[in-house]
């Protein structure tokens, strides 16, 4: 029966990512098919960059139960739980399991006792028990998300399979709804430069950030607030005092942002975040991924938007023609395209 349930929480995934859906239309039907099998009180879903598990978007089952004067205090801790805090079950963790899923009450009790996401953010809600899984397939990760429950039962074994049976579907979903898409408005003018405070408040931003974020806020109330928080928690706690994270703006534009963090006397904890148009070669990679090619494919491609010829990428790659042919090959099925030309059309235009 169980299987049943996951096999048609498949279907039903599939084809919602098969509609053409965005990311912001598909996790909340997505979640909707998940409750009709496992119950939750709450649901937090976010997609994120692959390569850096920055969350560029945020979906809520049921907006949070907390006042609008708290929500930015709750969303810069929770980040802060996720990307520099020390606590059980981390997305980054999930990652490196075979199965990448987890229940709250299945983590050692000296860890749950000190987690700061379930005592001091999901208790005080009334919110008890937390099942979040990350959403990976092809070993890149697209999306993840924890769904809640108050004080009564914990979620049993055969829920954690049956989500852990669609998380594959829902990564594969993930990447087709970042494919779709094409920009519906103009790249911001001028440099959009942000100072963030060390937990992602604004502090300051040029006139040209300022009217770039109204348009995101007006697209998608808070989407920006919890990225600006995941970058900076991300950068906090990186040796390098940096982190990066591919997103699209207002105008469906891809867009780089990047938090920095600065060296200064009075606040060594400042940010300067950049937001930028996407290069080339960002976004390339980013979509290529989300196509399913392999290593050696995205290598060909990156070769074929440089305009080099057959014999120049067998050349550069240490391959023979007639592989750089098998692999172009591949890639038009992949990308579902017929030529050069279109390649590069879908993936830069």
């Amino acid at each position: 029966m169980w299987e049943e349930r996951a096999e048609r929480a498949r279907r039903d995934i599939a084809a919602l990512a098969t509609s053409g859906m965005n990311l912001a239309d598909l996790y909340p039907a997505a979640l909707a098919v998940v409750q009709r099998t496992v119950p939750f009180e709450q649901g937090c879903w976010a997609g994120v960059d692959p390569h850096t598990l920055v969350m560029t978007s945020i979906t809520n089952w049921k907006p949070w139960p907390v006042r609008e004067d708290e929500y930015v205090e709750y969303s810069a801790r929770f980040a802060e739980t996720e990307y520099a805090g020390n606590e059980p079950n981390t997305f980054a963790q999930l990652l490196q399991r075979p199965r990448p899923i987890a229940r709250m009450s299945d983590a050692p009790h000296r860890e749950v006792v000190r987690s700061v996401r379930i005592n001091d953010l999901l208790k005080p809600q009334g919110l008890e028990h937390e099942l979040r899984a990350a959403f990976r397939v092809d070993d890149a990760c697209w999306g993840v998300g924890s769904i809640f429950r108050d004080a009564g039962r914990d979620f049993t074994d055969r829920e954690v399979e049956f989500l852990a049976a669609v998380t594959a579907t829902l990564a594969a979903a993930t990447r087709i709804a970042v494919r779709a898409g094409h920009p519906t408005g103009a790249a911001a003018a001028g440099p959009v430069i942000v100072i963030a405070g060390p937990r992602g408040e604004l502090r300051a931003a040029t006139p040209a950030a300022v009217s770039w974020l109204a348009g995101v806020e007006d697209a998608l109330p808070g989407r920006f607030s919890m990225v600006l928080y995941s970058l900076v928690s991300q950068a906090s706690a990186a040796v390098s005092g940096t982190a990066r994270a591919r997103m699209r703006d207002a105008g469906n534009n891809w867009v780089v942002l990047q938090a920095s963090r600065l060296i200064t006397g009075d606040d060594p904890g400042q940010m300067v975040v950049t937001v930028e148009p996407a290069t080339t070669h960002d976004l390339a990679t980013l979509l290529l991924a989300a196509y399913g090619v392999t290593a050696r494919e995205q290598e060909v491609c990156l070769e074929v938007l440089s305009g080099n010829a057959t014999a120049d990428i067998a050349r550069h790659l240490f391959i023979s023609p007639h592989t750089v042919h098998d692999h172009l090959k591949s890639l038009f099925e992949k990308v579902g395209v017929g030529s050069r030309g279109e390649l590069v059309a879908r993936l830069v235009a």
